[in-house]
Formats: structure tokens, sequence, C-alpha cells
């Protein structure tokens, strides 16, 4: 793009502009003929990723910003409308980050003004009482403003549909097709009132709901130390645990309120290095059963443990596992499911228990649109445990969920490490890991990808490659996507996925390394055995990549 070329759309979009914050930082940027910070905010357009927009904030069509929120509004107004959903109701979720309550009130205003009915939450919520509350009030449409775990410089957009499930294609494609359609901002009817903010009904009956995910006559007396890791979980699970008659959490004082500068952590995600310091510290103090955190939209849901002299994170398929063998010993029938980048163990519990599994793409999307699922589950923190309330992951219900199985365990005098070893002598220890390598620069991933398609590797850790899957070409049973998949020979049933983020500047590597135990005394030496393929797998790996 010519210097002129840049700084004509630059005063374009300045002239549209309805936020003084961007466009005083975009009018900087064309006073001072910055035209390499004008070239990367005006490159293209933020593209629907993984449900929605995801973004940093700032001015121009390649951050987030108002003039982008209501462009993706329209966009997804005029959507419903030609669906036949002309006056339906639309409901809009928000959380604590910045700009957050402004694109909601802006998608509000977009609605009302194309014709559609919209409904605010009565204030920051976490995501899943926005996925709830589109089916309780029967709503076409719900959007959630959320970066969820991302830092604090992004925000973003979450969009789903009337069956209270994100978007999946062709619908991602066919929004962003009539976002491109909108010409100019002035299009775009904004009234300043019409929709209405609901009262506080909506969240006591999602929080009626929760009670449903326990069993009546359940234990209720593991203690928990918690941690909303600076996001909008806090009161809402309090309530829960209130309801549900556990003993009330101790919070982790410094990361309890909303704050979206989010001071504490480098990244505001239990799984990042460093974040559940604080949280490990209060629990050395407390003495509890079982740390809890949420993310900061509270849809995901971190468990960690005393794990001899000190406190350890779970790992998402370790929880999932766990959840999924508890829900089987209470009885439970329905589809079990899960996305491709989770632990095998899923599918060993269901067969065991004789009961239908499903494997999904990555992404509570794809996870939540599985019939007749009882529950989901993926490796990044996400649980589905009461999927006719919420069609999404939920980290309120899956905290009641875990501490519903650590009271039982510890009526018996066991902990959750116990029935994770009791899992791994009754179907194998199933050791997984990731590599995960954040980049600032996106090319990388495309660069590592490219190598990985272009020279697959012939083994990794000593073991054949028997087979290699390009995912973009679909497999009989999943649709395409960006991803690679590797079946390893041996006895160890070893498997790696590689894929770029969907949500983040990530490649991301998941392996998964299945290790024989006959026995309980078997367990130390299988664990040191799977720690010890998959550290070769990831050497070999980074060396196929390039990383």
């Amino acid at each position: 793009m010519q210097d002129t070329e840049l700084l004509a759309r630059a005063e374009a979009w300045l002239a549209e502009d309805p936020d003084p914050e961007t466009r005083e930082e975009l009018a900087k940027l064309i006073g001072s003929a910055d035209t390499k910070a004008l070239a990367e905010r005006f490159a293209g357009t933020l593209q629907f990723g993984t449900a929605g927009l995801r973004g940093e904030l700032g001015a121009g069509p390649m951050r987030m910003n108002r003039s982008v929120v209501i462009r993706a509004a329209a966009g997804l107004a005029a959507y419903l409308k030609g669906k036949g959903e002309a006056g339906g109701l639309v409901v809009v979720g928000y959380d604590a980050r910045h700009k957050s309550a402004d694109f909601a009130r802006d998608t509000a205003a977009v609605m009302t003004g194309a014709g559609l009915r919209a409904a605010v939450l009565p204030r920051p919520l976490p995501t899943p009482v926005l996925a709830f509350a589109i089916r309780h009030l029967g709503a076409v449409a719900g959007v959630e403003v959320t970066a969820s775990h991302n830092p604090p410089r992004d925000n973003g957009y979450k969009v789903y549909l009337g069956d209270g499930s994100q978007i999946v294609p062709p619908a991602d494609a066919e929004i962003a097709a009539e976002i491109a359609a909108i010409r100019t901002l002035h299009d775009v009817p904004r009234p300043d009132s019409g929709w209405e903010t609901l009262d506080e009904d909506v969240l006591e009956a999602y929080l009626a709901r929760t009670d449903a995910v326990l069993a009546p006559d359940s234990p209720r007396t593991a203690r928990t130390v918690y941690t909303a890791m600076h996001g909008v979980g806090r009161d809402t699970l309090l309530a829960a645990f209130a309801r549900a008659g556990f003993p009330e959490p101790v919070l982790v004082a410094e990361q309890a309120d909303p704050d979206p500068d989010f001071p504490t952590v480098a990244f505001p995600n239990p799984e990042e290095p460093g974040a559940m310091d604080l949280s490990f510290a209060a629990a050395r103090t407390a003495d509890p059963d079982l740390i809890i955190a949420n993310d900061p939209d509270a849809d995901r849901c971190a468990v960690a443990v005393k794990d001899g002299e000190d406190w350890r994170m779970l790992r998402g398929d370790e929880v999932g596992a766990l959840l999924a063998a508890h829900l089987v010993a209470r009885g439970a029938r329905g589809v079990f499911a899960e996305s491709i980048v989770s632990s095998s163990l899923l599918g060993r519990i269901a067969e065991k228990a004789g009961l239908p599994y499903e494997e999904t793409l990555t992404g509570f999307k794809w996870i939540a649109r599985v019939d007749g699922l009882r529950y989901g589950y993926e490796e990044a923190l996400g649980y589905c445990v009461d999927p006719e309330g919420v069609r999404d992951k939920d980290g309120i219900t899956a905290a009641l969920l875990v501490t519903e199985l650590a009271s039982t365990l510890k009526e018996q005098g066991r902990t959750l490490l116990d029935a994770l070893d009791d899992l791994a002598v009754a179907h194998g220890l199933h050791a997984t890991d990731q590599l995960s390598v954040r980049v600032d620069d996106l090319a990388i991933i495309t660069k590592a990808m490219a190598a990985l398609r272009e020279a697959p590797p012939a083994e990794l850790a000593g073991l054949r490659v028997a087979r290699a899957e390009d995912l973009t070409q679909g497999t009989a049973t999943l649709p395409p996507t960006d991803g690679l998949r590797y079946t390893l020979d041996g006895e160890y049933r070893a498997r790696v996925i590689v894929r770029p983020s969907g949500t983040e500047p990530k490649l991301k590597c998941y392996l998964e390394a299945v290790i024989p135990v006959e026995a309980h005394s078997d367990l130390a030496s299988a664990r040191a055995e799977g720690t010890r393929v998959l550290d070769a797998i990831k050497r070999d790996l980074s060396a196929a990549a390039g990383i």
C-alpha cells in the first residue's frame, strides 16, 4: 500500500470513528506520518477466528475498537435478518476488560437500530451466564464481549446463535461477508435507547440451574482456596458454592476484584507460568483440600492439589478424566465428547462404561454440537458438565462438580490424586504434555507449519511415525482444519497434534503417550517413562518444526 493510499484510508477511518480515545490515537499517527504504525493497523481487517473477533485494543481495522465492533454487530444483525430472525432477541454480555461495557452498549444500539430486540446483562458476568441466558430467554443470538485469558491489551467479541452454541462454518463466513458489505458507519443506525438492561432474575435462573449439577445427597465438605484471576467469576462462584452448601472458599485477595490491567500476572491464564503462585501461597496458609481458579471470564476452571509437601496444578486432561469418571460413577448417560487435542483417556472411560464417545475439532463450538452430549471437555481447562443449561464450557459448574468429587473422596480418606492413580491402573497412564510457542511474528507459525508439511518427521523419540495426517484435508469424521496429526508406532500409542492457536499468537503441539500399568506399585516408573518419552518427542518435534 502506497503511503498516500495508507494516509487516505486512515483519514477516512478517522472521520467515522465514534470513540474520542481511538480518534486521538489515530490523529497523532496521521499527524506524525507514522506509516509503519498505520500500516500495522490498516494491513487488513480482524477476521472471525474461534467464534468471533479477538485482538489488541487500538485504532484501525486490525485492532479491537468501537468502529470494528459496530461493524461486527451490524454484520451479525444483517445475517440474522437474512435468516428470517427480524424482531428476534439478541442477548449481550460483557466482562470487566477495558472497553467491554462500551462494546456491549454499541452492540445493543446496533441491534435495536436494525429492528431486532436487544437485552444486556445487568453487569460484567461470567461468559457461561450469557450462554445460559440465550437458551433461557429464547434468544436468536448472543454476543459476549471478552478476550477470556488474553493479555490486558486485548479484547474480543464472541458470537453465539440461538441454540446457545458458538458459531461454526458457514455462519462465520456469512457474517464476515455481511460485515465486509458495510460501506460506512454512517449507514448503521445506532439509537441512544430502546434496548433492555436485564435484572438479577437471569443470574438467579443460572444459579438455580447450577444446583442440578450436583447429586442431591452428595457430601459438601471439601475446603477450597479460590482465585478469580482479576476477572468476573468471584461473586457468581461464591453464590453457587453458598447455594450448594460447600464451605465458603478462601479468596486469593490480591486477585479477587475485577481489574482489566491484571496487575499480578503476566498473562491472566491459570496455565501460564507464575499465574497460580499467589493461589499456592494462600493454600500454604489455609491448607484447603483443593485450589480452584477461574480465568477472567470464568468459562475455564483450573484445579490444584497438594502433592507431597507443596501444591501443583492438575492438567486439563487430568481434571477432564476425573470429572468423567465421577459422572460415570453417578450413573450419567449420554455421549461423552472431547476435542482431538485432548487425552484419549476419555474414550477409554466411556468405552468401559458402555457410553458413546465422540471426538471433535478444537473448540467448544464443536463439542457443544455433539448430538446427545452429556459431558464434554477440552484440555485447555474447559468443561461442559450441564449441556442442557450451558452449551459451552463453564468454569462455575465445573468448579462445583470437582469440589463435590473432592468431598466424596475426602469422606473416604482419599484425594483427587488417589483417584487419578486408580484411573491409570484401570486404563494405563495417559501421559500428556504440550509444546507451546508464543510468537511476536505470526509468520514464524506459518513457517513452522510449512516446514512440517514439506518434510514430515519420519520418527519422534525413536518411534516411527506410522501415520502423518494433514487435517486441512479433513478426515472421515472431522471437517478440515489447520493442523497436523502424527500417530507413532509402538506399545505407547503415542500421538502428536500440531496447530496454530485460534485465540492467541501461539503454535501449540499436543503430545500423548500411554504407558501400561499393571498395579499401583508400577506408577512411579510409568510416570518416569512417560516423562522421558514426551520430553524426547518435544525435542525432536522442535527440531523438525524449526522452533
